[in-house]
């Protein structure tokens, strides 16, 4: 029997980092945060047990370190390491360091990381597995002609995707012959920078697709169960940005098929820990296997609100070897839940990074509604890393509910300083579209310019200039009358009508 875990150390940063320790310490787990130098008064720095700085800001000098987190491990006592997500999350080679070192990883083995990691094997491991997939070559392209003769076969357009990456990294859509060489360059140039692995292969790209995931939980014990279903179509891209739970178009019928699906996925490869199998779902609701993620995903909280089972402390005592105590039929859904990354990004100009010093960071709060951050007041937002800095969770009894807690939610969360993606997601709240649920992975290119948060934003100005003067010509009159009857009243009305 595997000992229980008594420290663990986050080999991550930021609202994950943040989000783990907070678990740890509802079970009772000691925390070990690491940090690089900018990141000395961040959240998760300030909230662990013990904080070691590991370098200066650069991933590969900190966060990517593998040596310095294993030995910072020795050093304080950890007998586990949560990786959380990006960073060292799905790297195989550290799970396998950690095992080397007699470390525990939190996540899935080394060996399930490589199978899944690796998009042909997986496209080769779902085949056996009898899990759909999309038409696409099954070895990496070694010939542009060849797959050229491939793409015209199956018909443009067509998606090149990387062999060894996820997250929309090294991906591309080919519209027709034209592009199809310069498209399959520039998606091996991104893949090797991202990867270190410039492998891609073809794929059909599919009408009106929309993101379609299913949570698993799998324990040491053989028992493999899913948490049900995530929509995440609203993307920039290929990353996304807003998602929910359940997905509004799946019925009865076609969520049972994919959740058996997801589970076959899992099972082909021994896969033990909280993972995620990605579906594309097509106009005519088929279903094919886009990827597993081997890790925690960013959206998981929407999952924990309509299922009431918090995915970190399982994945902590999975990794104590504890079997799970509940079974499929005893999971229900409950509500529904929506998420929106709130990211430090300018979606009025190609949802550039936006960076400075925040000036100020109030949360919303109130029923139904959760807020994840791992930034605050004062602290400066680089491009060193994600610019994912909170992200708004709200429940509702259903779905009309919990658009209508988010967009409230929206307008009260405050953040000054950088811009970020809260115009976007107010955007999304108050589209038809979305409120329909009539929308896909196409979303920002079919209804979404930017011009609406400029606009938007002019209107907010001309509010304010109205509402100053207003301001200006009461406060002579209030002079006027102070003079006569000694009053020192001052109206600020307007602060609190119009945001700035």
């Amino acid at each position: 029997m595997i000992q229980s875990i008594s420290k663990v150390l986050i080999a991550n940063r930021g609202e994950i980092a943040v989000r783990i320790i907070r678990t740890c310490r509802d079970l009772g787990v000691r925390t070990v945060a690491v940090y690089s130098e900018p990141d000395a008064i961040s959240p998760h720095t300030l909230l662990a047990d013990e904080s070691v700085c590991i370098g200066p800001a650069a991933s590969s000098e900190s966060y990517l370190k593998m040596d310095t987190l294993l030995d910072v491990a020795e050093k304080t006592g950890s007998d586990a390491i949560h990786p959380g997500y990006g960073f060292l999350s799905e790297n195989a080679t550290f799970a396998r360091k950690c095992q080397e070192r007699g470390i525990r990883f939190i996540g899935p083995s080394a060996e399930a990381i490589e199978a899944m990691g690796d998009k042909m094997q997986a496209r080769a491991m779902m085949e056996k597995a009898g899990v759909p997939y999309p038409p696409g070559t099954k070895e990496a392209l070694k010939d542009i002609s060849e797959a050229r003769k491939f793409a015209e076969e199956i018909g443009f357009p067509v998606l090149i995707k990387a062999a060894a990456g996820g997250g929309g990294k090294g991906m591309r859509v080919i519209e027709n012959p034209d592009g199809f060489e310069a498209g399959i360059k520039a998606a091996q140039s991104e893949a090797r920078n991202a990867f270190g692995d410039e492998r891609v292969y073809v794929e059909k790209y599919l009408e009106s697709p929309r993101h379609v995931e299913f949570q698993i939980l799998a324990d040491n014990h053989g028992n493999y169960i899913h948490l049900f279903d995530r929509e995440c179509s609203i993307q920039r891209r290929h990353q996304k940005v807003v998602e929910e739970a359940p997905c509004a178009i799946l019925n009865d019928e076609l969520r049972a098929e994919m959740s058996k699906a997801a589970i076959a996925a899992a099972r082909s490869c021994d896969y033990t820990g909280a993972g995620t199998i990605e579906f594309m779902v097509d106009k005519h609701r088929n279903f094919y296997f886009l990827e597993m993620n081997t890790r925690l995903q960013v959206e998981h909280p929407i999952t924990e609100l309509i299922t009431g089972v918090d995915l970190v402390e399982w994945q902590l005592r999975i990794a104590e070897d504890q079997p799970l105590t509940f079974k499929q039929e005893d999971l229900n859904r409950d509500g529904h839940a929506i998420e929106c990354r709130i990211c430090a990004e300018d979606p009025s100009d190609q949802f550039m990074p936006s960076t400075g010093r925040l000036e100020r960071f109030k949360p919303v709060a109130g029923p139904g509604i959760r807020v994840d951050e791992g930034v605050r007041v004062h602290q400066q937002v680089t491009i060193d890393y994600d610019p994912l800095i909170a992200k708004l969770i709200t429940w509702g009894k259903n779905r009309d509910e919990a658009i209508r807690r988010m967009d409230r939610a929206l307008e009260e969360f405050e953040i000054s300083g950088v811009d970020t993606t809260i115009p976007f997601c107010r955007f999304v709240m108050d589209h038809e579209a979305f409120r329909e649920a009539r929308y896909d992975t196409h979303f920002v290119q079919q209804y979404f310019t930017g011009e609406e948060i400029v606009n938007t934003a002019s209107d907010y100005a001309s509010v304010a200039a109205a509402a100053l003067l207003k301001w200006h010509d009461n406060e002579q009159y209030r002079e006027k009358k102070t003079q006569a009857v000694g009053s020192n009243h001052t109206g600020m009305w307007w602060r609190n009508r119009v945001r700035q």
